[in-house]
């Protein structure tokens, strides 16, 4: 649900050096042929999909890290979503609250693609956080949401600040209730300048912290090449980074990726955002963080509708110690606040790549 990029500028770029520009593109691979691939993975769904359709839009989801950390199984009448702990994030996410709530993501981006094409259902949630979608055969049920899931990106760029209107506002809520789920919808500047302070807080403290720089560095995708092969992870396009070569990746992460850069990036994409979301469950559970998932997805599938975009930026609810203060800023004093979401308009990037459909598969 987090894409943390760094920023490489052409000076340093100069310094560590290539030769040539049939050197580069060997070591990179080419963003034309990764552009190829996305859109392939966001191809439109035919009139009567199959299952794996399906399963190949919900895994177009949010999710943490981009880790993808789950899998499908398909049954009669039935999908059901379980978590794949191989790839889960312990030094960010130590009790797998992101995971449970990029579930909670994908499921929705299924119940939309399934009852958008004719095969209506309901979604089943498991003290265990697994989920079942249990579906028959009838009409399909146009929703603008549907339209949104290949579309929808987190957008890692400044936003223009252009203030969202009060009916956008009041969509964007609309589509977000979910039962169990609380959502805050901070538009004020004195309220975003304090979540904004609590994100640079988190993100100093994470960065200090030599385990989430290791793990963090295990999802980095440098260049389209190594995004295209592992199909997974945080590729620096898709952030607005220049790719770079693997032979210079890592002292490029070292050089460039510090506390003081990423506090500049975040505070000025934050000051560019006319609106922060916070999102929190009534109980902190398996099934409550699922049902996160479900409604942040809902967000930000009509957000995209709009022809807005969104990204996350939960250091404040990963740092511990700063949860009480965002709970104050949301509104929802002694709770834990789940997911937090800027809003506004910007560029189109990159997409995040996926892992194949067969992959996913159980």
């Amino acid at each position: 649900m987090k894409r943390r990029g760094f920023l490489i500028g052409a000076a340093g770029i100069a310094t560590l050096g290539v030769s040539g520009a049939w050197a580069w593109r060997t070591a990179t691979g080419s963003m034309s042929a990764y552009r190829r691939y996305a859109a392939g993975l966001r191809a439109p769904l035919p009139r009567d999909p199959a299952p794996s359709d399906l399963v190949r839009y919900a895994a177009l989801a949010a999710n943490g890290h981009n880790t993808q950390p789950w899998s499908f199984a398909v049954l009669p009448g039935e999908i059901r979503i379980r978590p794949d702990f191989l790839r889960s994030t312990p030094a960010v996410d130590p009790d797998d609250h992101h995971l449970f709530v990029s579930l909670g993501c994908a499921a929705e981006n299924l119940r939309i693609a399934a009852e958008a094409t004719g095969h209506p259902g309901e979604i089943a949630i498991e003290e265990t956080g697994a989920i079942r979608y249990v579906f028959s055969n009838g009409a399909s049920r146009p929703d603008p949401l549907f339209d949104a899931i290949p579309r929808r990106q987190s957008t890692r760029a400044d936003f223009s600040g252009t203030p969202v209107s009060a009916a956008d506002l009041k969509t964007l809520a609309e589509a977000a209730e979910t039962p169990g789920v609380d959502l805050a919808i901070l538009t004020d500047r004195p309220a975003i300048d304090r979540v904004r302070d609590l994100v640079l807080a988190g993100n100093d403290e994470q960065m200090a912290d030599p385990a989430f720089m290791a793990e963090l560095r295990t999802w980095l995708r440098f260049n389209p090449a190594d995004a295209l092969a592992r199909g997974d992870g945080l590729f620096a396009a898709s952030s607005g980074n220049p790719v770079l070569p693997d032979l210079l990746a890592a002292p490029a992460f070292d050089l460039f990726f510090t506390a003081k850069a990423e506090r500049q990036k975040y505070a000025r994409q934050i000051d560019t955002s006319p609106g922060i979301a916070v999102f929190t469950g009534e109980r902190e559970d398996r099934v409550h963080w699922v049902a996160v998932g479900r409604a942040c997805q809902r967000f930000a599938l009509a957000a995209t509708s709009l022809g807005l975009c969104t990204s996350f930026i939960n250091q404040p609810v990963e740092v511990a110690a700063l949860r009480p203060d965002l709970a104050a800023i949301a509104g929802v004093a002694g709770r834990r606040p789940d997911i937090v979401m800027r809003f506004g308009r910007g560029p189109q990037l990159p997409f995040s790549p996926r892992r194949p459909v067969e992959s996913l598969l159980t």
